[in-house]
């Protein structure tokens, strides 16, 4: 009698308990019939290699990587899609039956599709984007904005030389702003996404100057814990299209999905509703 194996996947990161991530692949698997299960792993920067490459001899066809390790795994894949390369850090990792790493980063894709799928009119070419943050999240907002053909963007991040050198790495449609001096350009933004983790739950608040803010800018904020920040509450009051985080959650997690199961996920209330819960 042959027993059939089950694939596995996981999150890692450090810390994970977090993640809403093993909530959304259980619906995926129960709503496809799919036989799969999906661990959260708390993973010490010292163990990640080691962990990684034992994996795949395990059963695992693939991991989604969080916080610290995105950046990391860039130095252990043994191949990296190009968007991963330029991102710098990746998100989705594919196992091969062989054992090699295969890396990806799909934050960028989940990022797009979130403010497509709310506002399909979105025109990302209308004007300059100010994006909040320098970091990974940051780097995948930025290297998608560009793809889709955003003039101009302006990254603020409170430690300046990180957002110098975002600046660096992607070219001269970036341009440098303090944080202090937002409000100053902030009348002009088609688009104003905050890709930092103030303002979430447990963490400091924004606090930008945002009393020139346009309604006709369109705001995204990266947080979805709270669901309704204070800047999209802000955003909302002026009459600004507003997009929060947790769509990107599900968006960035399809691909993944799709590559390791072989099925598409699709959208609906039932998973936004459940996510929320």
């Amino acid at each position: 009698m042959q027993i059939e194996n089950i694939p596995l996947a996981a999150v890692l990161g450090s810390p994970i308990s977090h993640s809403k991530s093993p909530i959304l692949y259980s619906y995926w698997f129960k709503k496809y019939s799919i036989r799969g299960h999906y661990i959260p792993i708390d993973v010490d920067p010292s163990n990640l290699n080691q962990i990684l490459r034992v994996m795949p001899k395990m059963g695992f066809v693939g991991a989604n990587i969080t916080i610290p390790h995105k950046e990391t795994v860039l130095t252990i894949a043994d191949q990296i899609t190009d968007r991963a390369a330029v991102i710098g850090a990746a998100n989705t990792l594919s196992f091969t039956k062989a054992g090699k790493i295969f890396a990806d980063n799909t934050d960028g894709e989940g990022f797009i599709e979130n403010l497509r799928q709310h506002y399909p009119s979105w025109n990302p070419k209308e004007g300059p984007a100010i994006v909040l943050g320098a970091g990974g999240a940051s780097r995948a907002v930025v290297s998608a904005l560009l793809q889709n053909s955003t003039p101009e963007i302006w990254i603020a991040n409170r430690t300046r030389a990180r957002a110098e050198k975002m600046t660096a790495d992607f070219g001269a449609r970036l341009r440098v702003i303090d944080w202090y001096a937002v409000g100053n350009f902030i009348s002009e933004a088609s688009t104003l996404v905050n890709a930092t983790s103030l303002g979430m739950i447990g963490k400091p608040k924004l606090q930008i100057d945002l009393k020139a803010l346009s309604k006709k800018t369109l705001v995204s904020d990266l947080v979805y814990a709270p669901l309704e920040t204070d800047l999209l509450l802000f955003a909302k009051n002026k009459g600004c299209r507003t997009v929060n985080g947790i769509g990107m959650l599900i968006h960035q997690a399809m691909p993944g999905f799709s590559r390791w199961f072989g099925t598409k996920p699709a959208i609906d209330h039932e998973i936004k509703n459940l996510l929320l819960a």
